[in-house]
């Protein structure tokens, strides 16, 4: 079992407003845990990065507890909280005369004093944390020579180095091609279990975060923050109620979230694994309603998870039909639904 990082007890964020303070949530009760990767969802405005920041410590919060290590959060100094939160932000540096090396090594400042000099351990650190994000091919370039992935590893390598047990990053895959977000999610989620860390972080990438994160923080103005993992949050109903809106609907067979369609009809399949979901997919978009649990009299056969067979509809009152592709399934059945 992991153990507690950040222990969260009736915690009350916000800023001062006109006159008062805005309170952005309150009543937040939680524990973030070391060797898992936590994401923070939420629509914009709804008060993610008010979050972020309070726990960083970079704004005051209004009421309760944040406890990291078992310490309150104001009862360490600068220092001392320089060694325990690094935090990776969302804006690009614009970095200019400097290796990717001599940036990592800005994360060692806790440690080495006014004149940065770094010792032969901590050139070692620099070193590791360099390996441990997979960059060593990009340890003698230039900052402003490197693309937005690359540059977003460096940060990471940099907070690494910082030798701190939690990490926090704020819309770490803002910047980049899908690709790269996925390649980023993994190798965070890769590090929270190779180095026990507590990495935390806010992101827009929904899906990915569904695929990938241990836990889930849903934040919105009306239930405040929900917690769970993503399979938790499936099944009692708070990704569904969390996204209720028109044109969004969670699919509980996938666990994801996908477009919402008007059907006019209805089809049962029958099969497994990839092309029952991809023949399930492209009927659903094409206005008809498609799972295993439904009753009609055309049926679909969409094999199993070998993948071998063919595409085989079974039409009222005719012999099965077997066609190779999806897009010939579809002729069909638009050509049914006409008659």
């Amino acid at each position: 079992m992991n153990k507690e990082t950040i222990h969260i007890e009736n915690l009350s964020i916000g800023y001062p407003g006109k006159g008062d303070v805005k309170v952005v949530a309150d009543g937040i009760c939680a524990g973030i845990n070391g060797g898992e990767l936590t994401c923070l969802l939420g629509a914009n405005g709804v008060g993610k990065s008010t979050l972020l920041r309070t726990l960083s410590a970079f704004q005051p919060k209004l009421g309760g507890e944040i406890r990291i290590q078992g310490k309150e959060i104001g009862e360490y100094t600068d220092k001392q909280l320089s060694r325990v939160i690094s935090v990776v932000l969302t804006e690009k540096c614009d970095i200019r005369n400097m290796t990717v090396t001599e940036l990592i090594g800005l994360g060692r400042s806790p440690y080495t004093g006014f004149w940065g000099t770094l010792s032969k351990e901590d050139k070692a650190v620099v070193d590791r944390s360099v390996a441990l994000v997979g960059i060593p091919h990009l340890a003698h370039r230039m900052v402003h020579t490197l693309s937005d992935g690359e540059r977003q590893k460096v940060m990471i390598a940099k907070a690494l180095a910082q030798e701190t047990p939690v990490i926090y990053l704020d819309e770490p895959t803002a910047f980049l091609d899908f690709p790269s977000k996925v390649e980023m999610m993994q190798l965070l989620h890769h590090l929270s279990r190779q180095t026990d860390k507590t990495i935390f972080l806010s992101t827009h990438d929904l899906e990915l975060a569904l695929q990938i994160a241990d836990k889930i923080w849903l934040m919105d103005k009306v239930h405040g923050v929900t917690i769970g993992t993503p399979e938790d949050l499936s099944l009692n109903g708070s990704l569904s109620n969390f996204f209720a809106r028109k044109g969004i609907v969670f699919d509980l067979e996938t666990g994801l979230f996908r477009v919402d369609n008007e059907y006019s009809s209805q089809i049962r399949l029958v099969g497994h694994g990839q092309k029952y979901a991809m023949v399930r997919k492209a009927l659903q978009r094409n206005g008809i309603l498609a799972n295993r649990n439904i009753e009609s009299d055309i049926y679909i056969e969409t094999g199993d998870l070998k993948g071998g067979e063919n595409f085989v509809i079974h039409l009222p009152g005719k012999e099965p039909v077997e066609v190779l592709c999806i897009d010939e399934l579809l002729e069909i059945v638009r050509s049914v639904n006409k008659d």
